[in-house]
């Protein structure tokens, strides 16, 4: 996870929509709201509620579904609110209620005296908790940053590296005049989420889908081309490294030599381009990201072609060639 501290109270104002949103509110215990969330994990502490408490997961957030809900109120009732007073004597960083269930206010004269944040979510428990997995999997993945430029081209997140000047940013501004998105330029924030899938978006949004051109300064795109021209984040599926044209080095011609760049332990395919006048560098990155596509699908055309010389070397094609020669004597 990034150094930065992440609260009960960063939780809460999250900007989540659709189907990411988690509807939460907090109704008991508010001075406790700075407490932080060092774990991506959460806890049903049905156990803890009964007054099991060895192995208890107090670290984790503590998801109350309606099968807690009943034993608590259950304990309520007859007025047994010893365990639920030592439950909440734990440092845990807050209780969330699903189902819009209310607890009664013996509970919460409880939190409000440990200082135990209390919130609340009018959704299913399950999908609560696949909802807010996910949003704790992606606050506490591994993260770096990168000098480069991320944009989607049919569908594939590339991310475009090389020296300051060699012309990162006019080839991501060729590319989405030509119908593709930008999702950050000069400075990529790289996530590892599932432990394989990285993730990429501008390291500050406010400026993300803004570039700077040499020679004419910082435009907008999202003014200049639409919403449809930009993306808020986007897996990273190839990495494109633009380099000045080296006459004395040898560039990968036919393709058979694939080459990985890692990233937080995760290797992603990678292609070196020269660059010299001449070469339309956009086009060439729009032909990367279809064949990416397809060797994804099971097709390299590299392959295919060194397969089928192989098969006519082998054949008596060329034979009859070389034999058929009038240079021949």
């Amino acid at each position: 996870m990034a150094d930065t501290v992440f609260t009960v109270l960063n939780l809460i104002d999250l900007d989540l929509k659709e189907h990411n949103s988690l509807n939460l509110t907090c109704i008991g215990g508010r001075r406790g709201l700075p407490r932080e969330i060092t774990v991506p994990d959460l806890n049903r502490p049905m156990g803890a509620i009964m007054g099991f408490y060895e192995e208890f997961a107090h670290q984790r957030i503590q998801l109350i579904g309606r099968g807690e809900f009943a034993y608590l109120r259950k304990l309520s009732e007859e007025g047994q609110m010893g365990t639920i007073r030592q439950m909440l004597g734990y440092p845990i960083p807050c209780c969330i209620f699903t189902h819009n269930l209310d607890p009664d206010p013996g509970f919460l004269a409880l939190a409000e005296e440990a200082r135990c944040p209390i919130l609340q979510t009018d959704l299913s428990t399950s999908e609560f908790m696949s909802r807010l997995m996910r949003i704790l999997s992606d606050i506490f993945a591994p993260q770096q940053s990168i000098h480069g430029v991320l944009v989607e081209v049919l569908g594939q997140g590339v991310l475009i590296l090389g020296e300051s000047g060699v012309g990162k940013s006019e080839t991501a501004l060729e590319l989405v005049v030509r119908g593709h998105r930008l999702v950050a330029d000069d400075v990529v924030e790289i996530r590892c989420v599932g432990g394989n899938i990285l993730m990429g978006t501008g390291a500050n949004k406010i400026i993300a889908h803004h570039m700077e051109i040499r020679g004419l300064g910082i435009i907008n795109i999202t003014h200049l081309f639409g919403v449809g021209a930009i993306r808020d984040r986007k897996q990273i599926q190839l990495v494109v490294k633009l380099e000045e044209w080296d006459s004395q080095k040898n560039y990968d011609r036919l393709g058979l030599e694939e080459q990985f760049q890692q990233f937080l332990g995760v290797n992603i395919p990678k292609l070196e381009i020269p660059v010299k006048p001449g070469r339309n560098i956009p086009i060439i990155i729009e032909i990367a990201a279809r064949n990416e596509r397809l060797k994804k699908m099971g097709y390299n055309s590299a392959k295919e072609f060194n397969q089928n010389i192989m098969k006519w070397i082998e054949s008596d094609a060329p034979r009859g060639v070389y034999f058929g020669s009038e240079d021949v004597i």
